[in-house]
């Protein structure tokens, strides 16, 4: 199963996602050149190299009209949301600054205090970006996020949430970055690390704010996130939007034959390494949880044996096997074992003690890693033979079905080996 695992022990910011997602593609620049195809309004992209304590990665750099938006997050001023940047908002420090953090504090560039509304976002993204349906689909589910945060934050109606008009093109520029290169890794899976969001105050023109921020908080319900050490915004809402609307699950790491890794760096430097880390690799088809009960059993022919197995598997278990074992006073016994779904557990319970001699059967939980699997057939000479096909973990297996090349070599006089060989060839 493909699966792309984001590595935000540093938070995530949309430009970093970005850069670190287009890291995993065969050739980045191409994808740059058809992020600025898109004919976004006055928009350019640039994806340029970046190091952070020594670590080589990429930052996505947009420019509105030539020039690069120095963001104040979604705190730019009330209900009207600025597009957030890596890491822009300060840290609150014990001293007091003697320079306004308002509308008027200067970007290097002026500003226009035009706004667009949710329905302006959705008319350019829907009629007049060349996206695919499901791009479309996932950028205003993602500005849905962030506008349902902002209202929840502010007090306000959504309709009345407005996104500043350089902000906002900025911003449909790395959020459809982001969802365009999601279509392009084409993932079965999208695991998401614990997210770090960073720790202390930022100062923005609201006033002082707690880190995480009031609509990044209220985006990242339900998933796992901590503070730390380190002073200033990590995680900014429309990464955390981003995350919440692609994550598949949230966990460390899975087991998987890793392919591609990805570094988006922001801009501020850190203790630690200010980037996500994308890990593109294949894991095991399924993994899940299953009950495995065990009994002893030193008083039963094998026959009985046998019948239990049966009635065991005819009633769901996933699997049941036999060990030898030695008990007290040197008694030969046999060790029955049986996996079966947690919520079976009680019912294969029962179904041991009324099949077997057992006195108690105990119980453990095990994390298991299958691979996927599937079943095609295949016509030969002599009829029809079922192939089975495993794979995940970069491994792929496959094998004849036995009860079908039981039937040709019954039927013809010839050994297995001999048909599977001759199938092969």
């Amino acid at each position: 199963m493909k699966t792309l695992y984001l590595d935000c022990r540093m938070g995530a910011a949309v430009d970093m996602l970005a850069a670190a997602l287009a890291e995993l593609l065969p050739d980045p620049a191409a994808f740059v050149r058809e992020l600025n195809a898109l004919g976004i309004p006055g928009v350019t992209a640039e994806l340029e190299p970046a190091v952070k304590c020594g670590i080589t990665g990429s930052h996505l750099r947009v420019l509105v009209h030539g020039k690069e938006e120095e963001s104040h997050d979604h705190h730019g001023h009330d209900h009207a949301l600025s597009h957030p940047h890596s890491h822009t908002e300060e840290p609150v420090h014990d001293h007091d600054h003697d320079h306004p953090h308002d509308h008027d504090h200067p970007h290097g560039h002026e500003h226009s205090h035009t706004h667009s509304s949710m329905a302006d976002i959705a008319h350019l993204v829907e009629h007049h970006l060349p996206l695919s349906d499901k791009v479309k689909a996932d950028v205003m589910a993602v500005y849905g996020l962030i506008a349902e945060a902002e209202s929840h934050a502010h007090g306000v109606p959504v309709s009345q949430v407005h996104f500043h008009e350089v902000g906002a093109m900025d911003a449909v520029a790395d959020i459809t970055a982001v969802c365009l290169l999601m279509e392009k890794l084409a993932v079965d899976e999208v695991v998401v690390s614990p997210i770090h969001v960073g720790s202390g105050q930022v100062r923005c023109a609201h006033g002082v704010l707690p880190v995480p921020a009031p609509a990044t908080a209220h985006i990242l319900r339900g998933a796992p996130i901590y503070g730390g050490s380190i002073q200033g915004e990590l995680c900014t809402p429309t990464g955390a939007a981003l995350l919440m609307h692609f994550a598949s699950r949230f966990g460390d790491m899975p087991a998987m034959c890793l392919q591609a890794v990805g570094y988006g760096m922001g801009k501020k430097d850190f203790p630690a390494a200010n980037c996500v880390r994308a890990m593109l690799g294949e894991t095991a088809g399924d993994s899940d949880t299953v009950a495995e009960l065990a009994c002893n059993v030193d008083d039963m022919t094998g026959e009985a044996l046998g019948f239990a197995m049966e009635q065991l598997l005819a009633a769901g278990a996933l699997d049941v096997f036999t060990s030898p074992i030695g008990m007290k006073k040197s008694r030969p016994a046999t060790l029955l074992r049986l996996l079966c779904r947690p919520e079976d557990r009680e019912r294969m319970a029962a179904l041991l003690f009324r099949h077997t001699t057992t006195l108690g059967v105990r119980e453990s939980l095990c994390r298991r890693y299958v691979l996927e699997r599937s079943e095609d057939t295949r016509e030969t000479p002599w009829g029809s033979v079922r192939v089975k096909s495993a794979s995940g973990y970069g491994v792929h297996r496959r094998k004849y079905e036995y009860e079908d090349l039981a039937d040709i070599a019954r039927r013809t006089g010839r050994s297995l080996t001999d048909i599977a060989a001759e199938l092969d060839s």
